[in-house]
């Protein structure tokens, strides 16, 4: 558990007379030993138990430090940079930073990194980075640009992975962030794009970085006073293309602190960060721990005398220890956290690579959340199984419940998605989505958020329809308006007026027809279907009928007999499920005056293309005939005429 010990004023020297006031605070060599750099020309090393300074260094009149004072953990001496490219070393002996050894770079320093286990790096302003001790063998070396024109570097880190050193740079662009990662066991550089959230049109103010498994969990502290996450893997899948990968940035921590003034953040541990900032609704500077798993405030106190605007380091190990399998301690966290932990931990957890039994360990995943949602009703983390079926790896079997869970909350584009991906829903299932889907309101649909790729727009087909119905324009081969067969009742050219409002427009609205159309596409057994369909009440019945002749017509009015749009149903799909609903459910049917007139269109229909087929019979036996004349004329081999006749 993370706590505010009792604060201390670590210097009262009147630093900040360098335009930049403080330029930072580092860790020396002894735990309790700081070197402090002001913006001006003063360094100071200080020692926390003694409550003071223990040494002073400063450059010479007309030279301005531009780079905050480092340690070097391997030889004890420190470092610091002053006018961009002169670099100093020095050690406690030394009093005058003039007199200590000096080195002329060729380029610009924007840092001086080094941590504890290894050699100290710097960072140049281009974006290029170098060891220590290759630098000093050759001072003037040639420093390539990493980074493009108008690119400003805004932050970095620096830390061991697995007991190599890695590193990472945030850059900035008219408003835009790059992240840039490099491990010093591989010359490979990678670039990623940080994408704003939705949510996010603020400027950063403040980055943190820690290492979570496989990846960086980097987090930035916007000027909207909230924090935001953004995962980067640690080991890219493709190191050589990396130049155009995107990463996006997810609300973490909403509104933690006042977005105006200057900001600072930490990370403390797994579930603890720290913020230094002015407070809400207070606005006085504080400095406050955040349990990022439940979205609490854990404390928070007032730094009256004011701070140097940068949180003391936590102190970083020099490799990442081996830990619990990630499936296994995520089931762990579902067990007992928040909905918005879980989806945070699930999102690191898919950022790791997958293994062969990626499949199975998804399901598990979803079976113990569904578990708590059986044994915590109040308990429904819509987002992480959203997520968890979109990765295009579950089936029925492997999750049983999720459906059924899915009908209990009425959640038609979670059961929408399922119909969509899963190969092998029982039929009992399918109904009782239908049943959900026939019979949910307008209102509540219209608020539903619903994948509509298998719904195409039909205003103008409709306009284009009922011209044609004017005109007695024939669609591959069928009129709604006119009986095209000899042998059909008399009373059926006779259309009744309703017909052509049933007919022309789509009978439900356009979220309802993309539900329904992800029923049409599931697989089912006729035998086992047939049943579940009786239990359909007959006005639902009668309005999926109503929407399957609706699209038949619009199937017919082009030659390839097909809808338009991404994923429509297919004209074999409409004619299945037509037979299916009359089969299970005619004698109901016919006993409703509302299905009267539909009925009578369907029966016309059917009579149409009964004929349609006979005379497309007797076409298919002349293209045979004259297939077989034009074999014995070419086995003869004299001159002859025909003539052929077609009836």
């Amino acid at each position: 558990m993370a706590a505010l010990e009792e604060e201390f004023t670590l210097s009262a020297v009147p630093l900040g007379a360098g335009p930049d006031g403080l330029l930072g605070v580092e860790q020396c060599d002894k735990t309790d030993q700081f070197l402090i750099t002001d913006g001006g020309r003063t360094v100071i090393l200080y020692k926390v138990s003694d409550q003071k300074p223990l040494g002073s260094w400063s450059v010479k009149q007309g030279q301005v430090i531009t780079c905050p004072a480092v340690c070097n953990f391997q030889t004890g001496e420190y470092i610091v940079v002053h006018d961009s490219k002169v670099l100093r070393l020095w050690t406690n002996e030394d009093v005058n930073l003039d007199k200590v050894f000096k080195a002329t770079l060729s380029a610009e320093v924007y840092r001086i990194l080094s941590i504890p286990g290894t050699e100290p790096l710097v960072l140049f302003k281009e974006g290029a980075v170098r060891g220590l001790e290759a630098l000093l063998a050759e001072p003037q070396q040639k420093i390539e640009t990493v980074i493009s024109d108008e690119e400003v570097i805004k932050w970095t880190k620096f830390f061991m992975v697995f007991r190599h050193p890695a590193l990472i740079f945030i850059t900035e662009k008219h408003g835009n962030y790059f992240a840039y990662v490099q491990k010093f066991n591989s010359s490979v550089v990678s670039k990623y794009t940080l994408l704003l959230g939705q949510e996010e049109k603020s400027v950063i103010q403040s980055f943190t970085a820690s290492l979570c498994r496989k990846f960086i969990s980097l987090m930035s502290l916007s000027s909207d006073g909230c924090i935001y996450e953004t995962l980067i893997p640690i080991h890219p899948s493709d190191p050589e293309k990396n130049q155009h990968q995107r990463v996006v940035r997810s609300l973490l921590l909403k509104t933690v602190v006042s977005g105006n003034a200057r900001n600072a953040l930490s990370v403390l541990d797994q579930d603890h960060v720290a913020v230094l900032g002015p407070s809400l609704p207070a606005s006085k500077e504080c400095l406050s721990i955040w349990n990022t798993k439940f979205q609490t405030l854990q404390i928070s106190k007032e730094l009256p005398q004011g701070t140097s605007g940068q949180l003391r380091r936590r102190k970083i190990e020099a490799s990442v220890q081996p830990e619990v399998p990630g499936s296994q301690q995520l089931l762990s966290t579902i067990k007992k956290d928040s909905e918005k932990h879980i989806e945070m931990e699930l999102r690191k957890f898919l950022a790791i690579k997958r293994t062969p039994d990626f499949h199975t360990v998804i399901g598990d995943i979803v079976i113990g959340l569904l578990g708590r949602c059986k044994t915590e009703p109040s308990f429904y983390p819509r987002n992480s199984l959203m997520q968890l079926i979109q990765m295009h790896v579950l089936s029925y079997s492997l999750c049983p419940g999720l459906m059924e869970v899915a009908l209990e909350k009425t959640d038609v584009q979670m059961l929408q998605l399922c119909l969509q991906q899963f190969p092998d829903i029982p039929e009992a299932v399918t109904c009782a989505c239908l049943k959900m889907f026939l019979s949910i309101g307008d209102d509540s649909l219209q608020e539903t958020d619903v994948n509509m790729e298998s719904v195409s727009d039909y205003s103008d087909a409709v306009q284009e329809e009922q011209m044609e119905e004017q005109t007695g324009i024939l669609q591959n081969g069928f009129n709604p308006e006119e009986d095209n067969c000899d042998n059909c009742d008399k009373e059926l050219s006779e259309k009744p007026q309703n017909t052509i409002e049933e007919t022309t427009s789509c009978p439900v609205i356009p979220k309802r027809a993309a539900l329904l159309n992800a029923v049409l596409h599931s697989a089912y057994s006729e035998t086992f279907l047939l049943p579940h369909l009786k239990d359909i009440p007959a006005q639902h019945i009668t309005l999926f009928l109503q929407y399957l002749y609706f699209l038949y017509l619009k199937c017919s009015e082009n030659a390839t007999m097909t809808l338009p749009g991404m994923h429509p149903p297919t004209l074999n799909q409409i004619m299945d499920w037509i037979c299916l609903l009359l089969d299970a459910n005619f004698t109901v049917v016919v006993m409703i005056p509302e299905a009267k007139s539909l009925l009578l269109s369907l029966y016309k229909f059917v009579k149409s293309q009964i004929c349609i087929c006979s005379e497309l019979n007797k076409i298919e036996v002349s293209f045979r005939e004259l297939q077989k004349l034009n074999q014995e004329k070419n086995n003869r081999e004299l001159y002859s005429i025909e003539v052929l006749e077609l009836f």
